[in-house]
């Protein structure tokens, strides 16, 4: 009995003399002394306790990959269908990406690919381009000459390489999950537990099984394992040795995550933030600081030498704040004598001195470079928070996305059905108020303070943990302002929670408060209640995973199968196009054709031209669209009747409609507009072209038409050469 297949539906380290001196009686706000080998212990039940976790670690982040990897399968039937289909399966810009990968691969060579990265003209028309300057490719790159050297091309398929490798992404992820729960409650049962909520909230912490190819799917791994270094380098305990390990591997991993994602130095900033506030409460050392920071520094450099000199790395708003942050730490050398409202005043005084030399600094070196990449996205946080309306079209294209609003509240309901809410959220008050009360301690011990002073203050609160705790409320503060970041805090949210169920410091803290604390109960509640909730969660989402993995669907979108074809076979291979952002990133990947404009919008000219190119879903002339894609270099234009005619978006968040607004006109259907709101003088250029009328015939000729696609080829202009008056007009 077969199985039917249906289109788918929808689609500071502490001082020495501090971490030697232990309490006698442990509290919530001591330092632990986490088990087995992570922590120096090589006894023969040590050794088989922890080689019991990393393999748990290995398991679970295998399962994820099998299951992403098996749901990719059964939502296209991957393995079945043409290839043609498959490339279009990477919509939007994963097709601009993993064109670039095939691209590589049809190269005569190395060498030849290389150089046409570094010199592409079909990206871009009338352009040449260097894209490993301009885009985060080198993962594309690195792949396809892997592809090309080892001997695997007889039995794997280059598109199954490249999926394999981000789901095996996937994996590591999980790993690095594990180990930062492992590290911050000593035991791997916390990791195990987070790995396992990964798992089960895989909606709301990846979407790798259908947007392969998005740079978030290649760094945010890396990420989690620099938080994992960042944690392990951060722990009292570290030899010398073992501390220029975990530096380097910080350096690792902050290398791989800023070169596999544009949007890198925005998550560095915060990153720094969570620096330098810990900086100013004492939780880290001077050592400490400046080795974190140089290493976010090290990280983006190595990254812009590798993306040619790219100017927007250094006009990045992190970059200016390090700079800010050590000069001016290095001139106020007393922040850290006096009483409490002396420090805190001194402290709020540093601040604002950071905080103004980072916008001069950032000013004045975007002004040096002219850097204007990254201008959008200021323009969209300034509009998101300013609380009222813009017109400006890149901010409105932004604000207008689902993806780029607020977090829905459904998220949370999610979250809480597997539990993962419950332990976070008090775990999260806890951790808040005890570090709340260390940075009180730490502020109010002045530097010639007593010896006990001292020790209370180092004792206050562990850095590792209070790095931890700052990551989670800042990213989870971003993720609630900006839906499509929360993939960032809802992995590390797994982590944090799973720390909250088998931490020993807070248990001790709870057992104390009943009257019924005890060494042996402490120990029993660890392991008990995380295999609690892990025999929970099999039995009520074990049946779920299984219909899941059962339910089989195809690809199906033969009119975008129609036009690749038809483009393919019936159009020049120089032929340019010109359409949508993410209609013409799939031509790309499917024909090769040169394209006007891509969904890659780091770049001011080519946001200015996309602007222009959608003046064809605008209420202009056939005469101004057409010298608008003339001057473009478009051969061919592509419109699409589900943005020309589109319903998906409420008024005012339609493209027709966002491209009436910034040309003052105003807006299609009922409702109110702005008064300085003129009508048009000309109809809908995609409705208009339809009729066929003589203005528009004497431009454009229909050369393909489907349910979804109008292709039109733009005509050459006869020049008109005046007649001589002696030259007799001609006769009927």
């Amino acid at each position: 009995m077969t199985t039917l297949r249906q289109r788918r539906a929808s689609k500071g380290k502490e001082s020495a003399a501090a971490a030697e001196v232990q309490p006698q009686h442990p509290n919530c706000c001591t330092h632990h002394r986490p088990e087995g080998s992570l922590q120096g212990d090589w006894s023969w039940g040590s050794i088989i306790w922890t080689s019991v976790g990393l393999s748990v670690s290995v398991g679970l982040g295998l399962l994820c990959c099998i299951y992403v990897a098996t749901l990719h399968e059964n939502d296209l039937w991957f393995s079945n269908i043409k290839e043609v289909e498959r490339e279009i399966s990477f919509r939007t810009e994963c097709g601009l990406y993993y064109s670039y990968y095939k691209q590589m691969l049809q190269a005569p060579s190395i060498q030849e690919g290389l150089l046409e990265m570094i010199h592409d003209n079909l990206t871009e028309s009338r352009r040449t381009i260097n894209l490993l300057q301009r885009m985060n490719i080198y993962q594309e790159v690195f792949l396809s000459v892997l592809y090309r050297l080892l001997p695997i091309k007889t039995y794997l398929e280059p598109v199954y390489f490249y999926i394999y490798t981000v789901f095996s992404l996937q994996a590591v992820y999980v790993i690095a999950l594990y180990l930062t729960a492992w590290l911050l409650s000593g035991s791997w049962l916390a990791g195990a537990l987070a790995g396992l909520w990964y798992i089960l909230n895989r909606v709301d912490t990846t979407r790798v099984e259908f947007t392969i190819s998005l740079r978030e799917n290649w760094s945010l791994p890396f990420l989690a394992l620099q938080v994992a270094t960042i944690t392990c380098y951060l722990r009292p305990q570290l030899t010398s040795f073992q501390q220029k390990v975990m530096v380097w591997l910080m350096y690792v991993t902050t290398f791989c995550f800023c070169l596999t994602w544009q949007f890198n130095q925005f998550i560095l900033l915060v990153q720094a933030l969570i620096i330098y506030t810990l900086d100013c409460v004492d939780l880290l050392t001077t050592t400490q600081v400046t080795t974190l920071y140089l290493v976010q520094v090290s990280g983006l450099l190595s990254v812009w030498l590798l993306q040619f000199f790219n100017s927007m790395i250094l006009g990045s708003l992190v970059l200016s704040f390090i700079v800010a942050a050590l000069f001016v730490r290095h001139c106020q050398t007393d922040l850290k004598v006096g009483g409490l409202l002396v420090r805190l005043s001194k402290i709020l005084l540093h601040s604002v001195l950071v905080f103004l030399l980072t916008f001069t600094i950032n000013y004045l070196t975007k002004k040096a470079l002219q850097v204007r990449s990254d201008e959008h996205i200021f323009k969209f946080i300034k509009s998101k928070f300013a609380l009222r309306p813009t017109r400006d079209f890149d901010a409105s294209l932004y604000l207008c996305e689902e993806a780029f609003g607020l977090l829905p509240l459904d998220t949370l309901e999610r979250l809480a059905d597997t539990l993962l809410l419950y332990p976070y959220v008090p775990t999260l008050l806890l951790l808040s108020g005890t570090l709340a009360v260390a940075a009180f301690r730490n502020l109010s011990c002045s530097e010639g303070g007593s010896a006990e002073e001292k020790k209370g203050a180092a004792e206050a609160f562990r850095s590792d943990v209070a790095y931890n705790l700052l990551h989670t409320l800042l990213y989870g503060l971003v993720a609630f302002s900006t839906m499509r970041m929360k993939y960032i805090w809802t992995g590390h949210m797994c982590a944090v929670a799973a720390h909250g169920v088998c931490s020993a410091e807070l248990w001790t803290l709870l057992l104390r408060t009943l009257r019924c604390n005890s060494r042996t109960l402490l120990r029993i509640v660890r392991c008990a209640v995380p295999l609690l909730i892990v025999g929970f969660l099999y039995f009520k989402f074990w049946p779920k995973l299984m219909n899941e993995l059962s339910e089989l669907r195809e690809f199906y979108d033969p009119d975008t199968v129609e036009l690749m074809t038809w483009i393919s076979t019936k159009t020049p291979k120089q032929a340019v196009f010109a359409g949508s952002m993410q209609l013409l990133a799939g031509i790309k990947l499917c024909t090769g054709r040169v394209l006007t404009n891509h969904p890659h919008y780091e770049d001011k000219d080519l946001r200015d031209r996309t602007r222009q190119v959608y003046q064809v879903y605008a209420r202009r002339s056939p005469e101004e669209v057409y010298g608008i894609l003339r001057a473009a270099g478009a051969d061919y234009v592509v419109l699409e009747n589900s943005i020309c005619y589109e319903r998906r978006h409420r008024r005012g968040c339609r493209l027709r409609d966002l491209l009436d607004l910034a040309n003052g006109h105003i807006m299609d259907g009922p409702g109110e507009n702005d008064p300085d709101l003129t009508p048009a003088e000309h109809p809908r250029f995609c409705e208009a072209i339809q009729t066929d009328g003589a203005a528009y015939t004497a431009l454009f000729s229909r050369t393909f038409q489907n349910k979804t696609f109008h292709v039109y080829r733009l005509k050459k202009k006869r020049r008109k050469t005046p007649r001589s008056p002696a030259e007799p007009a001609a006769t009927p």
